[in-house]
């Protein structure tokens, strides 16, 4: 067996491993801890009788870590050393080393708490942080603290910061170890690149012209990756040299003819998704072509929506992918980017925890009997606002109840291998009679899309490809992806216990909706593939697509689009289908509400499947109470101006806004216009009774309104200290006038006053009235409040003014002893 480097630490790791029951384990890319560090543990003495579970983050490299371990020992995988991952499990009564994906490390705790006959756990390539490695961590640790202190754990990483992991494990013991790494030259490009497809193939032939050996080439995705192998294939005249594809959905034999070394004298281009980043070594590669793209799904909790999102890897990332060029010999690494925008990558990729849709995470933990994520051991604490989403989500699916406890159906949900949205849709579907359809469109969400045409959003489409082979053949469908579908959907069945019958399409937006009720979509008016979700939000089709006339649809995959979201994957719903099968989701809503246009209250019934409004009709017996209310809206909206204001009720709030400013100890009330609209409730609402419209308002005694609130007492205090009229020395009843200003003011002719020494006063005598002297034409010769000054000091001025105006007026000399009068009247004669 050759020497790794990993060998020289093996003692040390044991020893560590012996005292404690947490241990780090750093390692370079190239170290071999992959495949040496499990089975010298193996044979340590508290592995006794007991098995290993490693962990491994993709299926690939978990087989593919099996088969070397295994190959080490002279052994078929299955025997000493096994794996389990999805659909795909080689182990037996022998094994003692099982390498499993992260998910079947979490099934396996959720079935045996205790881990029982396990005597370590190892968590390989924990720099790649993704949930279900955090989460399985987290439930070790929990077994460890709770129920099994002799159970160990050991983390093995490559680029993540060790210290912090350490912590994490109680200030566990940390072990490095460098790798076997030939040189890698890293060379970069002077500019950034303009389209990346076509910098990708343009290294890519450079490339093959420049070295001998096969090249790996990262790639963000399978969209670009089919289109760079066009590309080539296109220019490429060399038929030594096979392009082969590596990506996580591939059939496992194209993978596995992907990592297998070539026969002599042949040459390879793998062009790989990160998949490749880790954990596997591919013979014969000594280049690497970096696109420096990944990518990766990012939840909006607003939306509840997960999008892919084409981002720079990270610093740590650019250092994995470019150690593949160096494994087995000296190597060069292409990054297609500028050193300048090296030295701006982000240190490290955000761990999955902090981007990810926390649904299957809080139905694990609930299943595992915690409500809440913080009592447990986390790198990264789940975010609240996710966290809060996915609670909202799976109460509303019924898996868990208020206290955030698992359920029954919460139960059933977790024992499949799907999103609870979609294990819901299937367990929901097998009680209709219709669970082989819903087997299938799990199956189809759950993995790539079949269709390599984005020209149809309709789900029909791609079960027309999986039940009718005529149509399979005809469609432009990856044959690989169709047939993996078809296997999950059958392990589906079998789970469940289903007969493989086929079930009517046309129910598909049916069980869309099971999975995604916030994902009801009605079209808005004549709109053309415009869309509003249950959920509030916009969605939108091309107005092409076969599903852009539907009334309804129900939707499975979409983006988080900025204003409204891009629709993939949908099926269309009728209204009949809503109203059977989503009845008790259906909720009538009184809407009673002001219009701002028409000045009438709404009373209408809307029938509401969540924000979707099914079906609106009149409301027969509105609650007097909201309509009320409505039109008090309405009125504080348009202003009190629309109320039916005239002289008598102007003047009376005049009097009493008076008697408030001058007698504040009288409680007189506030009628002031921010008053009276803060308080419409209070003297305004007992007169409304039967009015819904502003027209009615006409109607209205707002002069017994603003009355209404005085007591008896305070009437007469009214009448008394505030009078509407004063009587004046020529006998005339004048009226006082409250409204032009602070003080009440007496518009009278000079001539009615005559004989009046004193200004007459209100208010119990304490408020002199402000006189508006006037003319016999009634035009203002003098404003005070002091008449017996004017008798005094000024009225022999206006009298001789108004007698040049008004000869025929009587103007004495002493008005204090004139009689007064209302009307012209001649001068006395002279006596002879």
């Amino acid at each position: 067996m050759n020497s790794l480097p990993i060998d020289a630490i093996l003692p040390e790791l044991l020893r560590a491993m012996t005292d404690v029951n947490c241990t780090v384990l750093q390692a370079s890319p190239g170290a071999g801890k992959t495949t040496r560090v499990p089975m010298a543990l193996l044979a340590a003495p508290w592995m006794i009788g007991k098995r290993i579970i490693m962990l491994e983050p993709r299926r690939l490299a978990a087989r593919a870590a099996a088969s070397w371990m295994a190959q080490a020992l002279g052994e078929q995988v299955g025997q000493t050393v096994g794996y389990r991952v999805r659909m795909d499990t080689k182990v037996g009564p022998l094994t003692r080393v099982e390498v499993v994906t992260e998910g079947i490390l979490t099934r396996m705790l959720q079935h045996d708490a205790s881990l029982d006959g396990v005597g370590l756990v190892i968590f390989d390539e924990y720099h790649e942080r993704s949930l279900q490695a955090d989460l399985g961590l987290a439930l070790c640790l929990d077994v460890q603290r709770q129920l099994r202190d002799d159970l160990r754990i050991l983390v093995m990483s490559a680029t993540l910061d060790g210290a912090a992991v350490a912590r994490l494990l109680g200030n566990a013991p940390t072990l490095n170890c460098e790798g076997r790494m030939f040189p890698v030259d890293v060379r970069y490009l002077d500019r950034e690149p303009v389209r990346l497809v076509d910098s990708v193939a343009d290294a890519v032939l450079r490339a093959l012209d420049a070295h001998t050996g096969s090249i790996l080439v990262f790639l963000p995705g399978v969209g670009e990756i089919k289109r760079v192998e066009t590309l080539i294939h296109d220019r490429l005249r060399d038929t030594s040299i096979s392009i082969v594809p590596l990506y996580g959905d591939l059939h496992r034999d194209a993978q596995e003819r992907a990592i297998q070394p070539c026969a002599t004298g042949l040459r390879k281009v793998v062009l790989a998704t990160s998949i490749a980043q880790t954990s596997l070594t591919i013979e014969g590669v000594s280049v690497v072509i970096d696109s420096g793209q990944v990518r990766v799904p990012r939840f909006d909790p607003s939306s509840g929506m997960t999008r892919l999102e084409t981002v720079r890897v990270s610093s740590a990332t650019a250092t994995q992918r470019s150690g593949r060029a160096g494994r087995l010999e000296p190597g060069v690494c292409y990054r297609l980017w500028t050193q300048s925008t090296q030295r701006a990558l982000a240190p490290a990729d955000r761990p999955e925890i902090l981007e990810a849709d926390m649904a299957p995470l809080l139905l694990e933990l609930a299943q595992w009997g915690v409500t809440d994520a913080n009592t447990l051991a986390w790198m990264d604490t789940p975010p609240s606002a996710a966290t809060a989403q996915a609670r909202d989500l799976l109460l509303r699916l019924g898996a868990v109840n208020e206290k955030g406890r698992i359920t029954a159906h919460g139960q059933e949900i977790a024992k499949l291998p799907l999103h609870p949205r979609l294990a819901h849709m299937t367990l929901e579907a097998n009680k209709q009679g219709l669970g082989p359809l819903a087997c299938d469109i799990a199956a189809l969400i759950g993995e790539r899309d079949i269709l390599r045409s984005e020209k149809s959003s309709d789900i029909d489409t791609r079960l027309r490809v999986l039940r009718d082979s005529a149509f399979e053949r005809s469609a432009q469908c990856d044959r690989g992806v169709v047939q993996r579908v078809r296997d999950v959907a059958k392990e589906l069945r079998q789970s469940l216990r289903i007969a493989n019958i086929n079930n009517d399409p046309t129910l598909a937006g049916v069980l869309l909706g099971f999975a995604y009720p916030d994902r009801i979509a009605q079209r808005r008016d004549s709109s053309l593939g415009r869309f509003r979700l249950a959920n509030g939000r916009g969605a939108f089709l091309p107005e092409h697509d076969g599903l852009a006339t539907s009334e309804y649809l129900a939707v499975a995959s979409l983006d988080a689009g900025e204003r409204d979201a891009r629709i993939f994957l949908a099926a269309s719903i009728t209204s009949a289908q809503l109203w059977q099968y989503f009845k008790t989701s259906i909720t009538p809503l009184d809407r009673i509400e002001w219009n701002n246009e028409t000045h009438v209250v709404i009373t209408r019934r809307e029938f509401r499947l969540v924000e979707l409004v099914l079906r609106d009709e009149a409301l027969a017996t509105p609650d007097p109470e909201r309509v009320c209310a409505s039109l008090l809206e309405g009125i504080r909206r348009t202003g009190l101006h629309v109320l039916p204001w005239n002289d008598s009720v102007n003047t009376v709030r005049a009097r009493i806004e008076f008697l408030r400013r001058t007698e504040p100890e009288a409680d007189w009330p506030d009628l002031r216009d921010a008053n009276l609209t803060a308080t419409l409730e209070q003297w305004l609402a007992p007169l409304l009774a039967g009015m819904s419209r502003l027209t009615h308002l006409s109607r209205l005694d707002l002069h017994a309104a603003l009355l209404a609130p005085l007591s008896w007492p305070q009437r007469q205090t009214l009448d008394k200290h505030a009078p509407t009229h004063v009587t004046v020395p020529s006998g005339s009843n004048i009226a006082v006038d409250y409204e032009s200003g602070d003080n009440p003011i007496l518009a009278v002719r000079l001539q009615e006053l005559f004989g009046l020494a004193e200004t007459p006063k209100i208010a119990g005598g304490r408020v002199p009235l402000l006189l508006h002297l006037l003319s016999p034409g009634r035009i203002p010769v003098q404003v005070t409040r002091d008449l017996a000054s004017f008798w005094r000091t000024t009225y022999a001025e206006v009298k001789k003014d108004l007698k040049g105006r008004y000869p025929k007026h009587y103007w004495p000399d002493d008005p204090l002893v004139a009689e007064p009068t209302a009307r012209a009247k001649p001068r006395p004669k002279r006596e002879c």
